[in-house]
């Protein structure tokens, strides 16, 4: 394959590698799945017979780990007023060279037998109602504790790290450490995962038959010391795939300002891309080809034992198909430099707070909130305001402002008034959170502290459940920084803007290109 892939002419089928041109033959009433190559698996059902068989064998072909190597796990969110509840998946990327056909495509022999790292890491988020869904990207280098984990397999213990490189957490165990740190990082339950090393990738970019990218002008990722993906393009749109599309996810020097933030916008042009490729074009009736990418997929996929078959992926991707590519809204976590290195970065206490936040309440990032369906009021009972004992933290300090002054004292002024005379300031100094919540440590205090919320008018969504606290905790967020009731315009309205939003229906999306990478 040819670097300088040029883009598909009008009217070409889905593939031009000698697979066949599928464009223009009649659907068959297949059952297809037209979501992402994450989830690409689900596309053969046999019946008795060979049919089980082949079944059977795609099922062998997917590669399982646990969940969470973890201590712990947030809960999952409570069902709204319908019964339904929100969907989280992490999706990884691995940089994993501990194949032949990993190796070939990337790093040296001296990488050969090292952990892996998650290079991708991208939590995707589907609304209780499955009308909206959210994605939350995590730059590779950005510095964040990782938790205790042990590996399932020898038992080995990894201690706890108060600041390390995200994709580190791969090579402690396993994905389900990724998992472990994501949920101590958002405090947001996760349902499932997804991995993919570099070969598959490849595979399954030949797979789906090219997908759609663009660059404002000609780009190269290379550098005269040998750095880069490789990745040549002439400026416009060109249809990647196979080994390009990975040197696409993969580029880092030729995009933007040279960073990993750059790269992550690049990843979600193409991830988007991909999901309008399969929505509009796939039309698999060819039994052969059909074979083939069940095939692909299965074998590219490592996943959780939860999803660990094809008919529980084929089952998650109606679930995802269910979202219209209008409300799929793209994002990065925002964060801020840490050290002389660009591409050491932490997490952005307010914006990052703010999007974390929008997420574990099942918020639209897209400012469309109106389908948003109604608050679960939790069975409960909550004891009487006076016998009810809560904590309240001064939270309110962000990166460009100090804590306002006595805004715990005032907060329990507030709770006192209205009956909850046990109320207290907790003296323990409140690290900074762009909003306000109401936590609690288990369920026999999930009313109470329902109860608290309500009092003072903070919307339930931001009352959950926390391995931090040992009774019912408020702790007042930079969104409340004066005033005895919650202001019902705190609640943020869409993500923010340093989260570099990337609507799933932008079909005109081009990657800038960085000075000194043209050609």
């Amino acid at each position: 394959m040819t670097l300088d892939a040029q883009p598909r002419p009008a009217g070409r089928g889905r593939h031009d590698d000698g697979h066949g041109d599928t464009s223009g033959r009649p659907r068959r009433g297949r059952r297809i799945l037209r979501w992402s190559a994450f989830t690409l698996a689900a596309l053969m059902f046999g019946g008795a017979g060979a049919g089980y068989l082949y079944y059977e064998h795609l099922n062998a072909n997917i590669t399982k780990a646990r969940l969470n190597l973890g201590d712990s796990t947030p809960p999952k969110a409570a069902p709204n007023a319908a019964g339904q509840t929100p969907l989280n998946i992490l999706l990884l990327g691995s940089d994993s060279r501990n194949t032949a056909a990993d190796l070939k495509l990337g790093g040296s022999r001296a990488d050969v037998g090292r952990p892996p790292l998650a290079d991708v890491q991208m939590l995707l988020h589907v609304s209780a109602d499955r009308g909206n869904m959210s994605v939350v990207s995590l730059p590779r280098d950005t510095m964040i504790p990782i938790p205790r984990c042990t590996d399932p397999d020898g038992g080995k213990v990894y201690g706890a790290l108060d600041l390390a490189m995200a994709n580190e957490s791969l090579g402690r165990g396993g994905p389900g450490c990724t998992v472990a740190t994501w949920e101590k990082l958002t405090g947001i339950h996760i349902d499932h995962f997804m991995m993919v090393d570099f070969s598959g990738v490849v595979s399954m970019a030949d797979a789906i038959g090219g997908v759609p990218v663009c660059v404002k002008q000609n780009v190269w990722s290379h550098t005269s010391e040998g750095h880069g993906s490789g990745l040549k393009l002439k400026a416009g749109t060109t249809y990647v795939k196979g080994k390009q599309a990975l040197q696409w996810l993969r580029t880092r020097y030729g995009f933007e300002d040279g960073t990993d933030i750059g790269r992550t916008h690049a990843q979600h042009m193409y991830m988007n891309a991909m999901v309008r490729q399969l929505r509009e074009n796939a039309t698999l009736d060819n039994p052969t080809e059909m074979r083939r990418l069940a095939e692909t997929a299965t074998k590219a996929l490592t996943v959780d034992e939860g999803l660990g078959t094809v008919r529980k992926l084929y089952d998650l991707s109606t679930e995802l198909q269910k979202v219209p590519t209008e409300r799929i809204t793209m994002t990065t976590l925002p964060t801020v430099q840490w050290s002389q290195d660009r591409n050491r970065l932490v997490p952005a206490t307010e914006d990052a707070g703010q999007l974390i936040a929008m997420v574990r309440t099942d918020t639209p990032l897209d400012g469309k909130a109106g389908r948003q369906l109604t608050e679960q009021v939790s069975d409960d009972p909550a004891a009487p305001a006076g016998a009810l004992a809560v904590r309240v933290r001064n939270g309110t300090g962000t990166s460009t402002k100090a804590p306002a002054l006595r805004r715990g004292d005032a907060v329990v002024r507030a709770l006192r008034d209205k009956g909850f005379t046990k109320a207290a300031a907790d003296a323990t100094p409140g690290t900074g959170t762009t909003t306000t919540t109401v936590l609690y440590p288990s369920h026999r205090l999930e009313g109470d502290a329902q109860a608290v919320a309500k009092a003072l008018g903070i919307p339930l969504t931001q009352v959950r459940t926390s391995p931090d606290v040992t009774g019912v905790t408020l702790t007042v967020g930079a969104d409340w920084r004066t005033g005895g009731t919650y202001p019902k315009s705190a609640a943020p309205a869409e993500a923010p803007e340093s989260a570099a939003v990337l609507n799933g229906g932008k079909t005109d999306a081009c990657m800038p290109v960085q000075p000194g990478f043209t050609w």
